[in-house]
């Protein structure tokens, strides 16, 4: 994913240009330091305190300029108002955000004045039309009976959690003023992967397999995740 981010970061700025860069329940903030790295200023938005500890603790190892790009607050991605002007960002991320908020549109609806005209509005949320496939995939066929007449499904830290459907997100970032610009799916081959599984020894062909397909119809379809990316008009 970090690959399809960094392409449409390239597709609409200069090479070298340092972007001003919202990430939205950053967690432990891999994704903004890394683009931290890159040369961003990149703000960090997060309100579990354990989050925000180890994000300062992987920040404070980085050399001078880094943390310098780099800054973290603690808060509700809802709120995003409060915090700052309409039109602060160029990219504005939130992935893995949207699964644990009952009514997301006020949270995109906010993310979206927050971007500067030709912003970018970077999403990564569960895909709602495919969530048969992890439960059939196991074998469970009550579960991905189930699955078909719902966007409701318990995730893999036993929580109760929504996902979102392709054509609903696109309506929706349609009418905030960020509408589609490209898609794609993220996980198409290995969401029944254990979290601990050992890395393969091809993992290069595999990570290969997984963008190809996440680029392809109808694969990128049955993803266990997509990636969005909406522009601001």
């Amino acid at each position: 994913m970090a690959r399809q981010l960094d392409e449409q970061i390239a597709g609409r700025y200069p090479v070298g240009q340092r972007l001003r860069i919202l990430d939205v329940g950053m967690g432990q903030g891999t994704q903004a330091l890394r683009l931290a790295r890159a040369g961003h200023q990149v703000t960090g938005l997060e309100q579990d305190a354990r989050m925000i500890a180890a994000a300062r603790q992987a920040l404070a190892c980085e050399p001078d300029g880094i943390r310098e790009r780099m800054r973290i607050i603690e808060g509700d991605g809802r709120d995003t108002g409060v915090h700052f002007l309409p039109g602060s960002f160029d990219v504005v991320l939130c992935h893995g955000v949207l699964m644990y908020v009952e009514e997301p549109d006020p949270l995109l609806a906010g993310m979206a004045r927050m971007l500067a005209p030709g912003g970018l509005l970077s999403l990564l949320v569960r895909n709602g039309d495919a969530l048969a496939m992890r439960p059939g995939l196991s074998g469970d066929w009550s579960a991905a009976l189930a699955a078909f007449d719902t966007t409701a499904y318990r995730n893999r830290l036993g929580l109760d959690v929504r996902a979102d459907r392709l054509s609903t997100l696109t309506a929706t970032l349609a009418g905030i003023g960020a509408p589609l610009h490209s898609w794609y799916g993220v996980r198409v081959f290995t969401d029944t992967a254990a979290d601990d599984a050992e890395i393969p020894a091809d993992v290069a062909t595999l990570l290969a397999a997984e963008e190809r397909a996440g680029r392809t119809d109808p694969y990128r379809g049955i993803a266990a995740l997509l990636h969005l990316c909406g522009v601001r008009g």
